[in-house]
């Protein structure tokens, strides 16, 4: 059976995110609250840019569809003039 102590040396994962957090605690409040803005203001962006994304594709789309049916209707030959 495995020993209480064991477990206490834990996995290099845990190691890391412990050297991670000790560093943490050495920045200042004011550096911790600039990099949480930052973040945050990161991640509420995603929005107006896949909005962004989404009107600039239907616009192609339907610029594409325009220059299709421009092209076929402006090439197209008129048969029917009499020449004099």
């Amino acid at each position: 059976m495995g020993r209480k102590d064991a477990s206490a040396t834990g996995l290099p994962v845990d190691q890391y995110r412990k050297q991670i957090g000790k560093q943490d605690y050495k920045k200042t409040k004011s550096v911790l609250k600039a990099t949480r803005l930052k973040a945050e203001a990161k991640k509420n962006s995603t929005g107006f840019r896949d909005a962004f994304l989404v009107i600039a594709a239907i616009l192609f789309f339907v610029l594409c569809i325009y220059a299709f049916f421009y092209l076929n209707l402006s090439t197209e030959i008129n048969l029917d003039v009499d020449v004099d």
